[in-house]
């Protein structure tokens, strides 16, 4: 019965260690990432090229290490909130203690920078800087309701310029790319906080729900979104492969995220909302394949 309690005990704690590095979400960065490489940045090289790229795949586990050291720092500042807007998934991340959770966030971090001094100096400099972003995110910035949603949507997208970088392709194109994604991520931030309204409200963070209202956030995320639809017809405008496809779904479901946005009025909608453009963002990923198809 001990070792049946142990066993139950120890992989409770790896799920919460999943759930507070986002197993997930780091997953598909490097699925994007390498999607990024090979279908955009170097259309010209064979996939098994940009598989084998030793360099690439430094910067791709010093992405993926970064941006989980990333979401253990910014838990750790959120976690009294946390308990009233996510319990469950607050006391199965808590199953990993405060203190690990410091150790494993110096270690990621570290080991980033290591990965990156595999690469070259410029990189280290790189991370390292995007290191401290994320510190002074999660410890101050994250309280600026006029800058934090905004700054946490750049974050995001910071391993696709270290990529960028590495591949030195500066067209256009992708730079439209990376805005589009920027919006998207920028929109399902902005509706997080329609989401995490009441915990936020306790613990008295400022977001922007809180200072100007619901309605004015709504106005707000309503911009955002008719600007990623513009960009969509941007990018449109440009050879697309059966993605081509993808961005006109993409309208379609923006227009959906708008209607319930407006006309739905219970709390979980904004659960549901948050949920739909995280869908959006993945089938984007995936669709990256067939841009020259």
């Amino acid at each position: 019965m001990k070792g049946s309690a142990k066993s139950k005990r120890f992989f409770l704690q790896f799920f919460g260690l999943f759930s507070l590095v986002r197993g997930y979400n780091i997953a598909v960065l490097i699925i994007a990432q390498y999607l990024t490489a090979r279908y955009i940045l170097a259309p010209e090289r064979s996939l098994m090229e940009v598989l084998l790229d030793v360099n690439l795949f430094f910067l791709v586990l010093a992405s993926a290490a970064t941006t989980a050291s990333g979401y253990i720092i910014n838990g750790f500042f959120d976690a009294a909130k946390d308990q009233i807007n996510r319990p469950q998934k607050y006391i199965l991340e808590h199953l990993v203690s405060q203190q690990l959770q410091l150790v494993l966030y110096f270690v990621l971090s570290l080991l980033a920078v290591f990965f990156a001094g595999l690469v070259s100096f410029g990189a280290v400099l790189f991370f390292g800087g995007y290191i401290l972003a994320i510190a002074l995110y999660s410890s101050v910035l994250k309280r600026w309701y006029w800058l934090s949603n905004w700054f946490a949507a750049l974050l995001m997208i910071l391993p696709f310029f270290a990529i960028t970088l590495y591949f030195k392709n500066f067209d256009a194109l992708i730079f439209l790319h990376a805005a589009y994604l920027y919006l998207l991520i920028l929109s399902r931030d902005l509706i997080k906080d329609l989401e995490n309204f009441k915990g936020d409200w306790v613990h008295r963070y400022r977001t922007l729900p809180i200072v100007y209202g619901i309605q004015a956030s709504k106005w707000l995320i309503s911009g955002v979104v008719l600007a990623a639809m513009g960009l969509i017809k941007v990018l449109l405008s440009y050879p697309m492969g059966l993605m081509h496809y993808y961005f006109l779904m993409a309208v379609g479901f923006l227009l959906f995220v708008l209607l319930l946005l407006w006309f739905s009025r219970a709390q979980k909608v904004y659960l549901w909302l948050h949920n739909l453009l995280k869908l959006l963002i993945l089938i984007g990923v995936f669709s990256i394949y067939f841009i020259n198809k």
